[in-house]
């Protein structure tokens, strides 16, 4: 299974051939079933513009979706205090790492410095 990055959905939504194109093949791959977290929609909504609503909508609502838990909230506090000076992460990517980690899913994300807590084998990239 594969959890789509924040930076992934705002690529599809901008319409990036590449990044559609290597969404659409993953989609197939994973009979449609790729997840997102809470984080991501709400750091895709803090960009939106009004006029991009609906597509945003439409979007995000084709993902499926996972809980956030006491697991993941454990996970992400320990990749921030481990990682947080060498890699500066960020509460987000703490818990959408975690997430991955969590459900033993992989990360499809253009941002890899942020996930150092996951190996080169969780994480795809286009």
């Amino acid at each position: 299974m594969i959890i789509f990055d924040t930076d992934i959905i705002i690529w599809i939504l901008r319409g990036k051939e590449t990044i559609v194109t290597d969404a659409k093949r993953l989609s197939e791959e994973t009979s449609g079933k790729i997840y997102i977290t809470p984080i991501q929609v709400a750091e895709v909504y803090s960009g939106m513009t009004d006029k991009e609503e609906r597509k945003t909508r439409k979007l995000i609502e084709s993902f499926y979706f996972l809980d956030i838990n006491k697991r993941i909230g454990e996970l992400a506090g320990i990749y921030i205090n481990k990682y947080r000076k060498s890699h500066q992460i960020e509460l987000a990517d703490a818990i959408i790492g975690a997430s991955a980690k969590n459900y033993n899913f992989k990360l499809y994300t253009l941002n890899k410095k942020h996930y150092p807590m996951l190996s080169k084998d969780d994480l795809i990239s286009a």
